[in-house]
């Protein structure tokens, strides 16, 4: 599932080819994706004025303070393409600009789904009105994931991965921050430090910069706005690496599972 680093690489990817566009049409080959769609023929004579992120979440928002929250779901992809480009295999909705161009929206497994509300009010919705800071803002810090682990049982991973807590992270770049900060991904979230929960805060916030910065990382589907895959998966240490030297300590990387997803780990050096 993508990330926010995926989302966000796509977001960016976006916004030179989307802003400022007015769209003529909107046409969708589905009723439903995860949910069934909006009626996004609204969006018809409206322009993108923004494009942002919240979590997992692309936030459009048009001239008439109406807002296309879009979740890419497992497998879903954006791309911009010349109007008259064949459709492609898996292609659900195709959004045509007045310069002919069509945003085309692509979901093999048809996990995505979107919704349209207020501008205004957005955060209210029930999508995110119970999201926790950023990752990547000055709400998270060491303090605040301290204050948030202070006396749970919980493993640290599962704190790392709950939206409540913090958003976007994922599965992926919780492990890779755990290994740099040296802590076991199993270990009580009540039973760290201070001082290693601030290094922990600084090693998330670095690999999501470093992923952005390599485009994402594509395991099976994903892939930057322009066809392009993300290539921080390149530079994975220890996710995928069962049974491989560790490159700090040279011990054997484990993998088990915790809550339904693979977790990798170095036991030479996370404790």
């Amino acid at each position: 599932m993508p990330e926010l680093p995926e989302v966000e690489v796509v977001r960016r990817g976006l916004e030179p080819l989307v802003i400022g566009r007015r769209i003529q049409s909107v046409h969708c080959a589905v009723p439903a994706l995860r949910y069934p769609l909006p009626d996004l023929d609204v969006l018809a004579g409206l322009s993108c004025q923004r494009i942002t992120r919240r979590a997992k979440y692309l936030l459009f928002e048009f001239n008439d303070g109406l807002l296309l929250a879009w979740h890419l779901g497992m497998t879903g992809q954006f791309h911009v393409l010349p109007r008259d480009e064949p459709k492609a295999r898996h292609e659900h909705v195709r959004i045509d600009f007045d310069d002919g161009s069509s945003l085309r929206y692509r979901d093999a497994r048809r996990f995505g789904y979107a919704g349209l509300m207020s501008a205004e009010s957005w955060q209210q919705h029930a999508w995110f009105r119970n999201l926790g800071p950023e990752p990547l803002s000055n709400a998270f810090d060491g303090k605040y994931l301290y204050e948030r682990c202070c006396n749970r049982q919980a493993p640290i991973k599962h704190v790392l991965m709950d939206a409540k807590a913090v958003v976007g992270i994922g599965n992926i770049y919780a492990s890779e921050a755990l290994f740099r900060a040296g802590i076991h991904p199993a270990r009580h979230a009540g039973r760290i430090s201070l001082r290693r929960l601030q290094l922990l805060v600084q090693h998330v916030k670095e690999i999501l910069h470093e992923a952005i910065e390599a485009g994402g990382s594509t395991i099976s589907d994903f892939v930057q706005v322009d066809g392009k895959p993300g290539y921080f998966a390149f530079g994975f240490q220890v996710y995928g690496r069962k049974g491989e030297a560790c490159p700090r300590c040279g011990h054997v990387i484990q993998r088990i599972v915790q809550a339904g997803r693979s977790t990798f780990y170095c036991p030479g050096c996370q404790h």
